[in-house]
């Protein structure tokens, strides 16, 4: 069993800034590619970044520059950094993780979701 568990999300004011954070947890083996999507309403799922196990990282147009992705293996836990962010910003974020458990089984993992909100 694996979980994701998200923290982070809240109401900002627009040109502040949000930590998110995604721990995993359970029978791990070992964490392939991590990464934060976001759904806004009426929206389509989109991904907002993405970082390999190798750090290499991958953004959204939309985000480029204001937003930082990291990992820390040691804690099985992804972050993103979120600066000057914009009222077009809020939506739902969801971690996922591409991980491979102790079983030998590998899967595709997703957290609950967190609510960004920006007023402007």
């Amino acid at each position: 069993q694996v979980q994701l568990v998200e923290s982070g999300g809240g109401l900002v004011q627009a040109g502040g800034s949000l930590r998110l954070s995604c721990a995993a947890s359970g029978s791990i083996f070992s964490i392939n590619a991590m990464g934060w999507y976001r759904r806004a309403p009426g929206k389509q799922r989109e991904l907002v970044a993405a970082i390999t196990s190798a750090d290499s990282t991958n953004y959204a147009n939309s985000v480029k520059g204001r937003f930082t992705i990291s990992r820390d293996n040691a804690k099985s836990t992804v972050y993103l950094q979120m600066n000057s962010l914009k009222p077009e910003d809020t939506a739902v974020y969801y971690c996922n993780a591409d991980i491979n458990t102790r079983l030998a089984m590998h899967g595709d993992y997703w957290g609950q979701g967190t609510q960004v909100t920006v007023s402007s």
